[in-house]
């Protein structure tokens, strides 16, 4: 059976240098990491800031980094109605065209035009462990999830492939809360 762990992303900003130094009021900021995530070379930081919508904001949400080309905010569904922005679901850094809001930090503000969007679920392999499951770069696959009474199938899983990938399937808050995803739990790939 091929299976993955499974990690819910919760909601999270990747910034630009620029956006960054604006925000914090430091030209070359430096994040600050507080913990590794299981991507190799992905981390959380200390650094926190608020993500305001239409109708409200999200305050305290976390930074990932390093530092990226564009700056993007990932959130839930849910999320994305309670604070009033449009956040289509979309691959990461797919953000042409995706929702806009506002992102205050310490010492700065910036208007994002695009960058929020709601996570396409996705599960990240390295090649050798892609070609042992035997799927590729970008097919689309089911997971099967088994859990205490909200086992449950997901459809329009992306595959990830990359040398910089450790395997993992990534989902959100949402979707993590409707399949009772705790602390581990794996999925089953079905192709």
């Amino acid at each position: 059976m091929d299976k993955v762990l499974v990690e819910i992303s919760a909601r999270h900003i990747h910034l630009t240098q620029e956006h960054l130094d604006i925000l914090f009021g430091q030209k070359d900021y430096k994040l600050t990491p507080k913990k590794n995530l299981s991507q190799p070379g992905q981390f959380a930081c200390e650094e926190r800031v608020t993500i305001v919508g239409t109708k409200k904001e999200l305050k305290n949400v976390s930074i990932l980094g390093p530092v990226r080309s564009a700056s993007q905010v990932e959130i839930s569904l849910t999320d994305a109605r309670s604070i009033g922005v449009n956040a289509p679901i979309r691959e990461s850094g797919d953000v042409a065209g995706s929702g806009s809001c506002k992102l205050v930090g310490p010492a700065g503000e910036v208007e994002l035009a695009e960058g929020v969007i709601a996570a396409k679920r996705h599960i990240h392999l390295d090649p050798e462990t892609a070609a042992k499951y035997g799927v590729s770069d970008k097919q689309v696959v089911s997971t099967k999830i088994d859990t205490d009474g909200r086992s449950l199938i997901f459809g329009d899983v992306v595959v990830r492939v990359s040398e910089k990938f450790a395997p993992a399937m990534h989902i959100d808050t949402d979707e993590g809360n409707a399949a009772a995803v705790g602390k581990e739990v794996y999925a089953e790939i079905l192709k």
